[in-house]
């Protein structure tokens, strides 16, 4: 069982940046891929990045490479999302999810967070 819990979305302006940060409990961190994945108002949750057990392999939506960088800290339990260069069509609720890597970028989900609200405005 994992139970995560994100932190460090909130209101930024176009162009703006913001870090996201999912906090995982337990001592089994280390040997799921992470993901973070969105959901955007009357649209699908739809995948934004994810990241292997060790962190040495990344990947990307196409709508968010070059702009956001995802990133964990084993010893801490913690996987990050960067975000540069926001748009107001990056505006969702963000959710990480622990879980799986079954083929090199693409990432199955396990557990799921709460969510954390990114508003972008133009």
């Amino acid at each position: 069982q994992v139970q995560l819990v994100e932190s460090g979305g909130g209101l930024v302006q176009a162009g703006g940046s913001l870090r996201l940060s999912c906090a995982a409990s337990g001592r089994t961190f280390s040997r799921y891929a992470m993901g973070w994945f969105r959901q955007a108002p009357g649209k699908e949750r739809e995948f934004v990045a994810a990241i292997n057990w060790s962190g040495s392999s990344t990947y990307y939506a196409d709508s968010v490479k070059g702009r956001f960088t995802i990133s964990r800290d084993n010893a801490k339990n913690t996987v990050y999302l960067e975000m540069n260069s926001l748009k107001p069509e990056d505006t969702a609720v963000y959710y990480c999810s622990a879980g799986a890597m079954v083929l090199a970028g693409h990432f199955s989900p396990g557990y799921w967070g709460q969510g954390t609200q990114v508003t972008v405005s133009s």
